[in-house]
């Protein structure tokens, strides 16, 4: 049997170390532990890439603790707006949408664009439409709203500063959450998922929706989810960028991740970080930011659920 394996991540950037209570640490690793455990489930049973990616991910989004479904960020309407990509490596195919709210699980429409339509990417208005012809059950405001988001906003309304996302310091926390899987078959596949930033406007859409910057999954080379600043990592077109290092350069997983994250998105002014397997089941899992919240399992034992460097 081949080695299968997952990796997930919750954000680069975390919250200062000073403002990291040991309860709420326990809280997110549980967090990330649930996520991995129901992803790494789908996999020891001989699920897809695709269907562990999709459900670790649907986990982080129902967690109030991560910018991605229930924990999103409030813009500058009062509203949320979400994204969320997947990516199928062994076919290529993908699915992204973008702008949406009320949608429980953003990931999930997102496989059903890939799945159920002759689209990769759909935004707004036209999202919900699709949505709502597949009879999605739209959630009410007070579903997504949490208080520690709300106090974020409220610091910052009716100014034209935005925020990342988690703290004090405006650029701590990348809220974004994210999963990459190698099965049994040796296929691949990523997911990602956000709430974008706090105080957005203008309909501001960041990496983790379009596909070769925020999550990119192709078996010849290796599944990538990304957190970081959105508008960097698309400029970089990073998770692209590593498949790329791979293919023409020949270097392995973790060089390439390394050379993306560590040099070649710090040249262009960018922090963050990614999550990447290949599809020899391979992790790695680089950030140049203070942390990450991530996890990972592969089935030759090495498990990890990590927040600082």
């Amino acid at each position: 049997m081949k080695t299968f394996s997952i990796a997930i991540h919750g954000g680069a950037g975390t919250l200062i170390k000073g403002m990291m209570t040991p309860e709420l640490e326990l809280h997110y690793k549980q967090a990330l532990k649930d996520a991995l455990d129901v992803g790494y489930y789908q996999l020891e049973n001989g699920g897809t890439a695709i269907d562990a990616v999709e459900v670790a991910v649907k986990s982080l989004e129902d967690s109030p603790l991560f910018n991605a479904g229930k924990g999103s960020v409030f813009t500058a309407e009062e509203a949320h707006e979400m994204d969320a990509a997947i990516m199928d490596g062994k076919t290529l195919h993908a699915g992204a949408v973008s702008l949406i709210s009320g949608i429980k699980n953003p990931v999930s429409l997102a496989r059903d664009v890939m799945e159920k339509s002759e689209h990769v990417f759909l935004a707004g208005d036209g999202a919900m439409q699709f949505a709502k012809e597949l009879n999605y059950k739209l959630e009410d405001a007070d579903y997504f709203y949490d208080e520690f988001r709300y106090k974020q906003w409220l610091e910052i309304k009716d100014t034209d500063s935005f925020q990342l996302d988690h703290s004090a310091k405006k650029d701590s926390k990348f809220g974004t959450v994210g999963a990459v899987a190698c099965d049994q078959e040796g296929n691949i596949a990523a997911a990602t998922s956000t709430g974008g930033m706090t105080n957005k406007k203008w309909g501001r859409v960041g990496d983790s929706p379009m596909i070769g910057a925020g999550n990119y999954a192709n078996n010849k080379t290796c599944a990538v989810s990304c957190t970081g600043s959105g508008e960097f990592f698309i400029r970089g077109v990073v998770a692209y960028d590593v498949a790329c290092l791979m293919e023409h350069k020949e270097m392995s997983l973790q060089e390439a991740s390394e050379m993306v994250i560590n040099k070649r998105i710090l040249e262009i002014g960018g922090d963050g970080g990614l999550i990447a397997v290949d599809a020899k089941g391979n992790i790695a899992m680089p950030f140049n930011t203070e942390g990450m919240y991530r996890a990972c399992k592969s089935s030759i034992g090495k498990e990890e659920v990590s927040i600082y460097k």
